[in-house]
């Protein structure tokens, strides 16, 4: 297809193949009381958002259950819901901080499909800009993230709770 944009992130793969640390991360930043560090945005009934620390984009969040499981077909009809509705309440909210152009929301289920936590069901919410695949990825395996996450985090928060 002609025209097409591609966004680019080969340096993930080295985090995709790295030794894993025992258990899950997910769940560990769902269990413990440090939203600030973890960049936990916000905890719902059943699901959580926070950042993304191998963001593809400055503002990568993602939404998880709490309830650990791999398998998308066997999260609730709750636990779906909140995922969507928790998703479209960021997604708003990236708008009003960093004014993208687009965005992509994914699940990536199972190592082939790309998921570097395959046992963990998580959204992800991909801010886009027209142009963000630029030449530093491809010739210095480099990523542009103009904000630093805790600042990102700052604002989300800021725009959350004026709402």
């Amino acid at each position: 297809m002609a025209g097409r944009e591609h966004l680019w992130a080969p340096w993930r793969m080295q985090m995709i193949r790295a030794p894993k640390e025992p258990g899950c991360f997910l769940c560990q930043k769902a269990a413990e009381d440090q939203d600030a560090e973890n960049l936990v945005l916000e905890r719902g009934r059943t699901c959580m958002c926070l950042m993304n620390l191998y963001p593809y984009s400055n503002g990568h969040l993602m939404v998880a259950p709490y309830r650990h499981t791999g398998e998308f077909t066997s999260l609730s009809d709750e636990e779906v819901a909140e995922m969507m509705t928790m998703a479209r309440g960021w997604v708003g909210d990236l708008q009003k901080v960093g004014s993208p152009q687009g965005f992509n929301l994914g699940l990536n289920l199972g190592t082939a499909a790309g998921a570097g936590v395959a046992d963990h069901v998580h959204l992800h919410i991909v801010p886009r800009w027209r142009g963000d695949t630029n030449f530093m990825t491809v010739l210095a395996e480099a990523r542009v993230i103009n904000q630093a996450l805790e600042e990102t985090r700052a604002e989300l928060l800021r725009i959350r709770a004026g709402r």
